[in-house]
């Protein structure tokens, strides 16, 4: 629930209103004027959001240039519509630079549903020669056009479906690349050097993937920064960026990223219950890049491992179902699994809020699935127990209350223990 936000208007009927003079009839000039009247009276006494804001630059300007008297000559008139364009376009990208890498602006107008030419007479009014007046006539129009259907409509009728966006592009590809990349690297490290250069450009683009799907969890949730309070403490950064994590976690955990596709890869030693070393010079890089980048990465990345571990064998509705012997995501994937999560911890607690703050957030996700009445396969109990132990051996308080846990369900298995194929 968002808080409540400050809007310049008494009352609704007021910006519907303006929105009629408007667009009513574009060759009323009298009602534009009483829209530019109002707009201005608001400016005065309150700060107007950035779709008020444009919408009042461009009527002053389309006023005056179809004034039986104008006062200003045609070159006035070409800086007047560019400089009203570029500050409505600047101003829905520039809150938008969100991410450790800046964007181009065509690809978060692109998100915004921006027609691609404004953002080219943008800036080829910024950088080049100055639009012909006909052109800058026709971007203001477009300009308004955009500004109907994306914040006036929305904002008088709250309940009608928000405009189209850009869909955001899978994620999936570019850890390809990376993973491709690094086993190349990790096989021949001679070739470190020569292949750095991309291995920086594939994890600035992950990075600008994060970029996009907080812009995506912004327009899911019907916000875009119009100049008032819209980013609350009730949806603010660290929600946003969790949006965004959370599905490039669940990409990570997709077979043949961190899990191995083959089932012979995942085979590890028992202790330490990590990842296989090949696993960890490949991924680890890119993941404690993102834990650098995004201090809310490790508890997203516990919590969404949690999910994927879980899935839908603890429904009370129903018995769980055994994995086919020659399905990819069996008990080798929970387990595989299971120690990136003890690594992860292992690596990153230093960084968490609070002393062994992932270690509890872990044992207090896992310990529900491990209590009486749970459906979940014995398999699948022998790697949450064996992952539980793992993490909170050696912390004499988590210690105890999993051991209460333990105690509370079923005969413990010994240290170590797994109903994992034995490595090879």
């Amino acid at each position: 629930m968002r808080l409540p936000r400050r809007v310049p208007w008494a009352h609704i009927s007021e910006l519907e209103q303006i929105c009629a003079w408007i667009f009513a009839d574009g060759d009323d000039l009298e009602a534009k004027k009483s829209a530019v009247n109002r707009l201005s009276a608001w400016k005065a006494t309150t700060a107007l959001p950035h779709a008020l804001e444009s919408t009042l630059a461009i009527l002053v300007v389309q006023l005056q240039d179809r004034s039986s008297q104008p006062s200003f000559s045609a070159l006035n008139l070409r800086l007047a519509y560019a400089s009203a364009i570029i500050r409505m376009v600047n101003g829905l990208v520039d809150p938008l630079q969100v991410g450790a890498f800046a964007r181009s602006i065509a690809s978060i107008a692109a998100q915004l549903g921006l027609p691609p030419w404004l953002v080219e007479l943008r800036h080829a009014a910024t950088h080049e020669d100055l639009p012909s007046l006909e052109l800058l006539r026709e971007a203001a129009r477009e300009s308004l056009s955009w500004l109907f259907h994306n914040y006036f409509q929305p904002t008088l009728n709250p309940s009608a479906p928000p405009p189209r966006s850009a869909a955001l592009r899978p994620v999936a590809p570019l850890l390809k690349s990376y993973k491709q990349l690094m086993k190349t690297v990790t096989r021949d490290a001679s070739l470190r050097k020569r292949q750095q250069g991309d291995i920086d450009v594939v994890m600035r683009e992950i990075e600008r993937w994060i970029a996009e799907a907080m812009v995506s969890a912004d327009l899911a949730n019907n916000v875009i920064i119009w100049g008032f309070d819209e980013h609350s403490e009730s949806y603010g950064s660290d929600t946003k960026e969790r949006a965004a994590l959370e599905p490039l976690c669940d990409a990570l955990f997709n077979i043949g990223a961190l899990v191995p596709l083959a089932k012979k890869k995942r085979h590890a030693p028992m202790d330490p219950f990590l990842p296989t070393t090949s696993s960890k010079a490949i991924w680890g890089p890119l993941l404690n890049q993102l834990r650098l980048h995004h201090p809310v990465f490790p508890s997203v990345f516990i919590s969404r491992a949690v999910y994927s571990l879980l899935g839908n064998s603890l429904q009370p509705d129903s018995a769980p179902e055994k994995e086919a012997e020659d399905s990819p995501r069996g008990v080798t994937y929970d387990e595989y699994l299971a120690r990136w999560v003890v690594w992860a911890i292992q690596t990153w607690e230093e960084t968490s809020e609070g002393e062994n703050q992932l270690r509890k957030e872990l044992l207090l996700a896992l310990s529900p699935s491990l209590l009486p009445g749970k459906f979940a396969s014995p398999e699948k109990i022998d790697i949450l127990t064996t992952l539980l132990q793992t993490v909170t051996s050696g912390y004499e308080e988590l210690e105890s209350v999993a051991g209460l846990v333990f105690g509370s369900t079923r005969d413990v298995p010994e240290e170590g223990s797994c109903t994992n194929e034995p490595s090879s």
